[in-house]
C-alpha cells in the first residue's frame, strides 16, 4: 500500500465527506491537475487544504496535480480483509544547516579525548568559567553544578527538538503492522501476508526515521556537554594525563563500599570516581528536571 493510498484511507475514515470531495477531484482533474476554481462549488475549502496538507495534490504547472492517481482511486475503494494500514507514516526530520554544523563540531571535539593540545585548547576555555568556582566550593560540587546543567539543557533540548508525536506515528505503524500480520496468520491468509511482508520492507525506513529524531537533539547534548566533560577530564587527568589541578586530584574521600579514594581512583575498572559521581549526578537531575518542569520524554501514541 503506497502512502497516497494510506493517507486517503486515513481522511476518508476521519471524515465520510472527504470521500465525495476526493471523488469530485478525481473528476476534475484533467490531465492530471485541477484548480480550486474548478471544484470550488462543490467541495469546501478546509476539504481542499486537507487534501493539500496531507500532499494528496501537489504543486503542478498550472494548479494543483495528483500525487498518485492509482494511489488515490484505491484508497476511495472499500477495506477489504487484508487491510492496510491506516496508519499514515510520519516525514522524515530534516536536518538543518546548524545541526550538521553541530555534529563537525562534536566530532571535533572528540578528537580532543585522543589529542593533548585539543583538549588543552578546549578546557583551558571552559576553565575561564568553571575554574574560579574550585576556589569557592569543593570540586564535588562543581560536579553536581555541571551535571545539573546537563540535565537542564539535555531535556529542553530533547523537548524542544525532538518531534514525540512523529515518534509515536513511528512506533504506532509499526506496531499496526504486527496485530494485522498475527491477524492474517491466524486466517492462514498467505496472500495477505505477502502484502504485510511488503510493507513491512518498506516500513523499515521508519527505523530511519526514528533514528534521526533521537540523534538530532542528542548532537547538540553532546556539543555542549563535551567540553564541560573534556574539562573535569583535564582538572584529573585521565590515562597518564597530568593532572591540570594536582591538589584537587589528590583530595580524599570516603564513599560507600569503595571506603577512602581520591579523584582519579578507579571505582569500576578505568571508570575513575569523578567520572562515577558526574553520571550519578546527571542521572538524578535529569530526573528532577523532567518531573519539575512535566516534560513527558515519551514518544505520544494516536
Amino acid at each position: 500500500m503506497s502512502k497516497v493510498e494510506r493517507r486517503v484511507r486515513s481522511l476518508v475514515r476521519e471524515d465520510g465527506e472527504m470521500r465525495d470531495a476526493i471523488q469530485v477531484v478525481l473528476d476534475n482533474a484533467s490531465g492530471g491537475e485541477v484548480r480550486w476554481v474548478d471544484v470550488r462549488d462543490e467541495i469546501s475549502s478546509g476539504q481542499w487544504g486537507r487534501l493539500i496538507e496531507k500532499e494528496i495534490l501537489i504543486d503542478g504547472e498550472e494548479g494543483f496535480a495528483l500525487a498518485d492517481r492509482e494511489g488515490i482511486e484505491a484508497g476511495l475503494e472499500d477495506d477489504d480483509d487484508s487491510g492496510g494500514s491506516d496508519v499514515e507514516t510520519p516525514e522524515t526530520t530534516t536536518w538543518s544547516k546548524w545541526d550538521k554544523l553541530a555534529g563537525v563540531a562534536t566530532l571535533g571535539a572528540f578528537v580532543g579525548y585522543a589529542v593533548p593540545p585539543v583538549r588543552n585548547a578546549i578546557a583551558g576555555a571552559i576553565d575561564v568559567v568553571l575554574g574560579p568556582l574550585l576556589n569557592v566550593v569543593p570540586f564535588y560540587v562543581v560536579i553536581m553544578v555541571i551535571a545539573l546543567g546537563t540535565g537542564l539543557y539535555s531535556t529542553l533540548l530533547r523537548a524542544g527538538l525532538m518531534d514525540m508525536e512523529k515518534m509515536g506515528a513511528y512506533q504506532d505503524r509499526m506496531k499496526d503492522i504486527q496485530e494485522r500480520r498475527k491477524e492474517a496468520e491466524k486466517r492462514d491468509d498467505d496472500e495477505a501476508l505477502d502484502e504485510i511482508q511488503e510493507e513491512q520492507m518498506e516500513a523499515m525506513g521508519d527505523q530511519l526515521g526514528m533514528f534521526k529524531e533521537q540523534f538530532r537533539p542528542m548532537v547538540w547534548i553532546m556539543f555542549l556537554t563535551i567540553p564541560a566533560f573534556l574539562w573535569m577530564f583535564w582538572v584529573i587527568g585521565y590515562r597518564g594525563s597530568d593532572a591540570a589541578y594536582p591538589a584537587v586530584a589528590a583530595q580524599e574521600l570516603v564513599v560507600p563500599l569503595a571506603g577512602t579514594v581520591t579523584w582519579d581512583t578507579g571505582i569500576v575498572g578505568p571508570i575513575q570516581m569523578w567520572i562515577l559521581w558526574y553520571f550519578l549526578c546527571s542521572m538524578a537531575f535529569t530526573q528532577l528536571v523532567q518531573k519539575s518542569l512535566n516534560i513527558e520524554m515519551s514518544p505520544s501514541s494516536s
